[in-house]
């Protein structure tokens, strides 16, 4: 099935290249059927780089999803047009009054800050509170998912020796999670950060369960015990040459950033690495859109309240 995006969406001709289903809102309007309404409040300062790579995620899937874009009130991107803003976003007070079937909280650039300094983090403690009510399950992803364990269990985050770059490998902690169904015994996925949580301090908070971890990379896959939110430290929706791009930005920056880990061939950024994590990360967007959203949401998401 489809994934239904705002009409002209920039994502939609790259997501139509790569045969994922896209449909706009004027022919979702034709369908007598209830898609699944996915919250996305993207953090991430190249917005439009963003929606492409959780669109494809979203849309690879049986299901029908509706999605809708919002960012923050109190803090104006510098790196994405206003126009594209003010066209596909809304903000956090137009879309309050409504529930939704599921809800993704992307990273942001911020972790070396303490969260109370980050300046708009007043929002979006209000945006994750509101969440508990409104939806039903609730995926935050790398420092979305720092954010989250820190406001919702006081969880704090911890500053690495150099930054964590590179594409990991890992194995599940607890098979029995749906969210893991179907993963093989050790899967990839690319992390690019600063900063970490410590499985000591989650394995202390009895309604939080850790699902899957790195050797290298710590702790990957949190989840609640009753299954309505989801903590990824990791970025399994980067695209093939994000952490490639990321490094040479930092090059050029001065900032002497690492070689990113197990990612270039024979560590030679001059060639082009491959995609080792895809598989991976459409299944784990798929199990979330289908045991922990479809499988379990309200048909009246009023009753979410």
């Amino acid at each position: 099935m489809p994934i239904k995006i705002p009409n002209h969406l920039p994502a939609a001709e790259i997501l139509l290249q790569e045969n994922i289903f896209v449909m706009s809102e004027t022919r979702a309007a034709a369908q007598d059927i209830r898609p699944l309404q996915i919250l996305i409040l993207n953090l991430m300062p190249k917005k439009i780089e963003t929606e492409t790579q959780l669109t494809r995620l979203l849309g690879n899937t049986p299901l029908q999803v509706e999605m809708e874009l919002i960012h923050t009130e109190s803090y104006t991107s510098k790196n994405t047009a206003e126009e594209h803003l003010l066209k596909f976003y809304k903000t956090f007070p137009e879309v309050m009054d409504r529930n939704f079937d599921g809800m993704i909280i992307t990273g942001a650039p911020v972790e070396q800050l303490p969260f109370e300094e980050v300046e708009y983090w007043e929002e979006l403690c209000r945006i994750m509170e509101w969440s508990k009510t409104h939806v039903h399950s609730t995926f935050h992803i790398c420092w979305g998912a720092q954010a989250g364990l820190y406001y919702h269990y006081g969880i704090g985050k911890h500053p690495l020796p150099k930054k964590l770059s590179g594409v990991y490998d890992h194995t599940a902690d607890y098979r029995n999670s749906m969210l893991l169904r179907g993963f093989d015994e050790v899967f990839r996925v690319p992390h690019s950060r600063h900063t970490t949580v410590l499985r000591e301090e989650i394995e202390k908070t009895p309604a939080l369960r850790i699902l899957a971890s790195s050797e290298e990379a710590g702790v990957y896959a949190v989840s609640a015990k009753r299954d309505r939110q989801f903590f990824i430290t990791g970025h399994p929706e980067y695209d093939g040459m994000t952490l490639a791009d990321e490094y040479r930005r930092d090059l050029s920056a001065g900032k002497n950033p690492p070689l990113p880990a197990h990612y270039f061939p024979d560590d030679d950024p001059g060639r082009t690495p491959p995609v080792t994590w895809r598989s991976h990360a459409n299944l784990l967007y798929c199990n979330w859109l289908n045991y922990f959203v479809y499988q379990t949401t309200p048909y009246d998401l009023t009753k979410l309240r």
